[in-house]
């Protein structure tokens, strides 16, 4: 099938690159996000997936807005018969829908009707999901809610963070979206609607979010680090600034006060409303990541100081 691919962060560049190398179906554009400012000289730079094509030789369309009656246009002469879609970060009009032939057809990391938004991964960490996956859908103007073409699972580990498991979604999210363009393509595959229950909704996450509340159980707080590490990363505050948190050990012993910090010779604990957490990474104001233990040793912390 000819295909216009749309996509813009990391997660996406697997789906991109088994499309490309798969021999079965020809590329002939990319959608992105249009060149933004990275990094701590705020160099312009395309998106991982822009990258991508432009080793290959592939044209990439980098629209302000999908409804850009110019974008449309060429979208038109491009004439697609399908636009696979993986995290392009936009919204797309009714009119871009209706130009390729079988539609867009998007790869979502849950398992639909679970956790329809944008972020669905850090979603299933934090709500203790056992069980997570991808799916792939035919875009429709309500959010998340086509019909399903088929969809993989993945166990969510015990200690696995929101980039781990998105990795893992990404490579396998990336076989599904291939086979899924086979099966369009020799018409053997029909989608199926999603059930009305079982709907749930995952938002972006904003740093606000991220912030850590240890008046929470401690395996509620290890979940919602672990749901926002690495992106946007856990804090919390400690002596009026904001101070980064990596993912912790929830511990099987009595503990301190919620949020109150205990430094021992090989470990530093912080206090829940449950059960103690030893803290792993930690990223003081003005300081690199370094080990919870390394940033005790050059900070004199007061007995009963809190993270809060």
């Amino acid at each position: 099938m000819k295909l216009v691919f749309a996509g813009t962060p990391d997660p996406a560049v697997p789906a991109l690159r088994a499309l490309l190398e798969s021999g079965r179906h020809e590329v002939v554009a990319v959608v992105t996000r249009p060149d933004a400012q990275a990094g701590r000289g705020r160099r312009v730079v395309r998106s991982p997936v822009g990258a991508l094509a432009d080793e290959h030789g592939i044209e990439v369309l980098t629209p302000a807005r999908a409804g850009d009656p110019a974008f449309l246009a060429r979208l038109a002469e491009l004439a697609p018969d399908a636009c696979p879609v993986v995290a392009y970060g936009a919204l797309l009009p009714q009119a871009a829908l209706d130009i390729p032939r079988l539609g867009w057809v998007n790869l979502h990391f849950s398992l639909l009707p679970a956790w329809r938004g944008a972020a669905p991964v850090q979603a299933a960490i934090r709500a203790g999901d056992e069980i997570t996956g991808a799916s792939t859908f035919r875009i429709v103007k309500e959010l998340d809610a086509g019909p399903v073409y088929g969809v993989v699972t993945e166990a969510i580990g015990a200690t696995d963070t929101a980039g781990e498991l998105l990795g893992r979604l990404a490579e396998s999210g990336a076989k599904l979206l291939l086979s899924t363009m086979d099966g369009l393509a020799d018409g053997s595959l029909v989608a199926r609607e999603q059930p009305a229950e079982g709907v749930s909704y995952a938002p972006k996450v904003t740093v606000e979010d991220a912030r850590v509340s240890f008046a929470d159980p401690a395996s509620a707080v290890d979940r919602q680090i672990r749901s926002v590490s690495p992106d946007p990363g856990a804090w919390a505050e400690f002596r009026g600034e904001r101070f980064k948190l990596g993912p912790v050990t929830v511990l099987d012993e009595p503990g301190p006060p919620p949020g109150e910090i205990v430094v021992e010779r090989k470990r530093v604990l912080v206090g829940t409303a449950t059960k103690p957490l030893r803290l792993g990474e930690v990223q003081a104001p003005g300081k690199k990541r370094m080990a919870a233990t390394d940033w005790a040793r050059g900070t004199r912390i007061d007995q009963g100081e809190r993270l809060r």
